[in-house]
């Protein structure tokens, strides 16, 4: 299952058309005493294989994020520095998206940058909004978790029709938030957030829009958390755990951004 998420688009790693597993490659022409003291050993780490497993996948994110949040430490405080950081966090998006091995450098470069916008944006909504970027980081950690524990539940899995639904729906609010965006630049909506400020009996398009951008950020979770098992499963190279932990960082970026937008459409209305 191919994921929506263009960080892992380029990776071959992830591809589920990848050769033979690790595990069939290494037993094949084995005796069954030299597979029992195969099995005898000790299990051995991702350093020592050299190949992706859940615990190190973990470890990046956890890296990254941390990273992340320090960069908004910067950003809440500096929030002059909001629009550097969004031209420089996607011109370095740009670079981690096409580059065929990933960079831990670049991975890390990106989550500071990217850190620093998300701080000055959600500093400015703060005094704007009282408590709102608590709830948008409380929202964000809950559907988050929710997805998790469905994927790992087996409760929640990505099909290839559904796929292709949210890819044309993505497609279609990236045309629909260029076209806003244009329309507030050059002041043709009155509406503090351009379109979705427009009111369907009563209630804010952007309420309508955010909902269903919010279930699109969480079915792009289930998918990355696909792409992360086939990595593990396949026996991708360790490195390309970094491609996971930014492709995790995109999606969960996005989605707390959206939340915060929709709970300001909330409070404005």
């Amino acid at each position: 299952m191919a994921s929506s998420n263009p960080a892992f688009t380029n990776s071959p790693a992830f591809s589920t058309r990848a050769g033979t597993s690790l595990a069939t490659t290494a037993t094949g022409g084995m005796t069954a005493a030299e597979l029992d003291e195969l099995y005898a050993r000790p299990s051995a780490t991702a350093a020592q294989t050299d190949r992706m497993s859940y615990e190190d996948v973990i470890v990046k994110i956890v890296v990254s994020f941390a990273i992340l949040i320090a960069g908004a430490v910067v950003g809440w405080f500096m929030p002059v520095l909001m629009l550097p950081a969004l031209i420089v966090g996607f011109v370095l998006a740009m670079v981690n998206i096409f580059k065929k091995k990933p960079s831990p450098a670049l991975v890390l470069s990106y989550a500071a940058v990217e850190g620093v916008f998300v701080g000055a944006i959600s500093g400015l909504f703060a005094t704007m909004w009282e408590g709102i970027v608590p709830q948008a980081v409380f929202g964000t950690l809950g559907v988050v978790g929710v997805t998790l524990a469905l994927f790992a539940s087996g409760k929640v899995r990505a099909s290839k029709k559904a796929t292709q639904v949210v890819m044309v729906a993505m497609v279609g609010y990236l045309v629909f938030s260029v076209i806003n965006m244009i329309l507030m630049m050059t002041g043709a909506t009155s509406g503090m957030f351009g379109l979705r400020s427009f009111e369907i009996f009563g209630i804010p398009l952007g309420f309508f829009i955010g909902v269903l951008v919010i279930v699109m950020a969480a079915y792009s979770l289930v998918l990355d958390f696909t792409t992360i098992k086939t990595g593990v499963e396949r026996g991708a190279p360790r490195v390309y755990g970094w491609t996971a932990a930014f492709g995790i960082m995109v999606t969960v970026v996005w989605l707390y951004l959206e939340i915060l937008r929709l709970l300001a459409i909330l409070r404005e209305s």
